[in-house]
């Protein structure tokens, strides 16, 4: 794997002979890819790349229709946020999003993003992000986002305003002040909150709050809804994982096989 300082460093890079073409495109950040190595000897132009290398997963990757130009949602003025299962467009897309960051951070994920142009938000705990900053901002620099998870990663529902206020807007700071950003989007932890939650939220600068519509976990999707089949709009959600790889793998085919496309939420939610 590249180093993960020349992911930075680099400032141009050409997609390489057998990777897929993407039409869609990641705006958020300005991506720059990792390094290529320079190999000892030309590869048959025949052979396979190994089974779960990084050249397998790229070459897995489905290739997506064009995704359509965003249309951002409706969001109320005054009030609390929305909260979302799925968010509520018509636009053949479809978001992954990446939960927590303390359990495990499989390298290889930085380099899969930027190769598969995968959009994805991450909804951190903020100790996890203090701690691995610098694994979560070279996903930020391939096109990712840090949003909001709490700080302790326990149920808000029920708990009073400031303790769950202490919780959202606690993170939020950290988060400001470790990417340069402050979140404007919140996942309750287990999905778990209440109209308190809603309403700390907002006051913590959260723009809406999202549950998700289905789950993936160990390179298997797992529908909430009796339709099995990813919908317009629809969050998949995942966890930082020994398993991501294959867990953004069977997200991106999942989408694809609905005929949608994988877009970023923050472009959808403004």
């Amino acid at each position: 794997m590249a180093t993960l300082l020349a992911l930075l460093a680099l400032t141009a890079c050409a997609v390489g002979p057998g990777h897929p073409a993407h039409a869609r495109q990641v705006t958020a950040a300005q991506p720059t890819p990792p390094a290529q190595p320079t190999p000892s000897a030309s590869p048959s132009p025949t052979a396979k790349p190994a089974f779960k290398s990084l050249a397998w997963y790229v070459s897995q990757v489905p290739t997506f229709p064009e995704a359509p130009p965003p249309q951002p949602v409706p969001l109320p003025t005054t009030g609390s946020v929305p909260f979302w299962h799925r968010l509520p467009t018509d636009q053949k897309v479809a978001f992954i999003t990446i939960d927590d960051g303390g359990l495990a951070r499989p390298p290889g994920v930085i380099e899969f993003i930027w190769e598969a142009r995968i959009p994805v938000t991450m909804f951190l705990n903020s100790p996890a992000a203090e701690e691995h900053t610098d694994y979560f901002r070279q996903i930020e620099a391939v096109g990712g986002v840090v949003e909001n998870h709490t700080i302790t990663h326990t149920s808000l529902a029920g708990r009073s305003y400031d303790y769950q206020k202490q919780e959202i807007c606690g993170a939020a700071d950290r988060l400001e002040g470790l990417f340069g950003k402050r979140p404007t989007l919140f996942r309750p932890p287990f999905g778990e909150h209440d109209s308190t939650t809603l309403q700390a939220a907002h006051d913590c600068g959260a723009k809406a709050v999202f549950h998700w519509t289905e789950t993936v976990h160990e390179g298997k999707v797992r529908y909430q809804t009796p339709e099995k089949v990813v919908q317009p709009g629809d969050v998949l959600l995942m966890h930082f994982r020994p398993a991501l790889m294959d867990d953004l793998l069977a997200a991106l085919k999942a989408i694809h096989r609905a005929g949608l496309t994988p877009a970023l939420l923050e472009q959808y939610v403004r």
